[in-house]
């Protein structure tokens, strides 16, 4: 299925940048705490949203990209 992308570009590399150095934070103190955890899901999902470019959680309050003339 197709989705209409609704995350600016900027905002698609900002993902990338900070959902990769939460997945670097999660693998360097997986094994300390229950927080690790969270930030590895937490940067996984921003990081798939940034490479895709859809994000469900903007879908849901009817985000769209406007085109800029």
């Amino acid at each position: 299925m197709f989705y209409v992308k609704n995350v600016p570009n900027w905002e698609r590399i900002l993902r990338i940048v900070m959902g990769a150095m939460a997945l670097v934070f999660a693998a360097m103190n997986w094994g300390i705490s229950n927080l690790a955890v969270g930030m590895g899901i937490m940067g996984a999902v921003m990081a798939m949203t940034g490479l895709v470019g859809f994000c469900p959680m903007c879908a849901l309050v009817g985000r769209k990209l406007g085109k800029v003339r």
